[in-house]
């Protein structure tokens, strides 16, 4: 925790806590380090509402938490359930809420209980078919976009769960078993099953000290670019790159400027990747965006999915994210940010010629904002950065995907943090006087 947290800031530490005994410990590590760094410590318990117990549980989380000197907080998980794939929605809600509650307390790091023992578990879960991930010790949320600006710290992945209950039964404290931990019917509970009669050793995930970007990345960053949402880079830097990390390069930057949650894996990103690496220009889709590569640039921005970008009305005075890419702050009532895709006859001749001055493939995926008008009709289009404040979260966001940030304390680097209100395509800013 001292590799990654600072002491004596006003942020709290948060961290989640189900009321299992691996949480259980977390917590009360976490504690007593606030206590001797000087920082406050709060605990986000999740009702998922899948088990009759869960209320009860988050309860109990919350006052041990309190019992422990942090402040508890219970998050719910509302609403209808899908049929199938529960697992997995469950665990992207709790990202989602957890990140959501860790920013608006002003937290910037989220402290998970995962495990050794929860490594082995993955490793056997993917040697069965599951597409789960890899755990790291230190990394972004992957919520998105909630988890902007949230980062997550594993520090107990050298850890046991016997390990971490022989502490808590030493330090009095309890914990609950949840009975869906043995329900077969859950692959991560066959898992746990299989290495308790045939265990196996997966080597540690070993704390790393404050590393950084790694160096066979920075270079892919010399000359890097963002224009209107999109991400440029040289081409011959991706084909100098080591191999993994020019595949680790372009699968973020996919991600990012498409402003999705779901990063390119597999056979479809390593033939891209080796249609980059060839001779001659390359225009092709993948995972929501679009890929150009002109001699030696790349120009990577967003693919109009089937049905357009999505429209999404926006409050004055607070924050709206707009299609994952750009954050939008507005101060009149009754707006709406739509893409500029079959809007751009209608738009005036300054903010035509802004949005000409992008690439083609940028051009469509521009934020606008609308008035709702009378039985629904839009008024005029105007380009959302010359009446409301306008970020791009696409460069911090792959840069932090890259390994830019290494330590709590380089959150407002400006190299990290999100490119200021501004114009995103080189206006001085936002402007008065073009009401919509």
């Amino acid at each position: 925790m001292d590799a990654r947290l600072g002491a004596g800031l006003a942020a709290p530490v948060c961290v989640a806590v189900s009321g299992g005994g691996d949480s259980m410990a977390l917590l009360a590590l976490a504690c007593a380090w606030g206590e001797a760094r000087g920082r406050s410590v709060l605990a986000l318990s999740i009702d998922h509402g899948l088990q009759a117990d869960s209320a009860a549980w988050s309860g109990v989380a919350v006052e041990t938490a309190r019992r422990l000197g942090a402040e508890g907080r219970v998050l719910a998980w509302t609403g209808d359930k899908p049929l199938t794939g529960l697992t997995a929605a469950a665990r992207a809600a709790r990202h989602a809420l957890l990140a959501d509650a860790a920013r608006a307390a002003g937290g910037r790091v989220l402290l998970m209980a995962h495990t050794a023992d929860d490594i082995e578990e993955a490793a056997v879960m993917r040697a069965e078919g599951s597409n789960l991930g890899s755990l790291r010790d230190w990394g972004p949320s992957p919520a998105w976009p909630e988890g902007r600006g949230v980062f997550v710290l594993r520090p107990l992945l050298g850890e046991s769960r016997a390990g971490l209950r022989a502490f808590l039964t030493a330090c009095g404290i309890g914990w609950i078993e949840d009975p869906a931990n043995n329900d077969p019917k859950y692959g991560r509970s066959r898992a746990r099953a299989q290495l308790s009669v045939e265990p196996f050793h997966q080597p540690p995930v070993a704390a790393s000290p404050r590393p950084g970007m790694p160096e066979e990345l920075k270079a892919m960053f010399e000359g890097l670019r963002e224009t209107g949402g999109g991400i440029s880079f040289s081409r011959q830097a991706l084909r100098d790159a080591d191999p993994a990390a020019a595949r680790r390069f372009l699968s973020a930057a996919l991600l990012c400027a498409a402003g999705t949650d779901r990063p390119p894996r597999g056979e479809r990103l390593d033939a891209l990747l080796a249609r980059l690496n060839g001779p001659g220009g390359v225009a092709a889709t993948l995972a929501g965006a679009r890929v150009q590569a002109v001699d030696d640039e790349i120009l990577i921005g967003r693919e109009a999915p089937r049905g357009g970008l999505p429209r999404l009305p926006v409050r004055p005075g607070g924050v709206s994210v707009w299609d994952g890419r750009f954050e939008i702050l507005v101060n009149e009532d009754g707006l709406a940010v739509v893409a500029a895709a079959g809007r751009m006859a209608r738009l005036s001749a300054a903010d035509r010629k802004e949005i000409l001055a992008l690439s083609p493939i940028l051009r469509g995926s521009q934020p606008l904002l609308v008035g709702c008008g009378r039985e629904g009709g839009e008024t005029r289009p105007v380009l959302a950065a010359g009446v409301a404040s306008v970020r791009c979260l696409t460069l911090a966001r792959l840069r932090a995907a890259c390994g830019q940030i290494a330590h709590e304390t380089e959150f407002t680097s400006g190299l990290v943090a999100p490119e200021p209100w501004s114009s995103y395509v080189g206006n001085s800013g936002p402007t008065t006087g073009r009401g919509i």
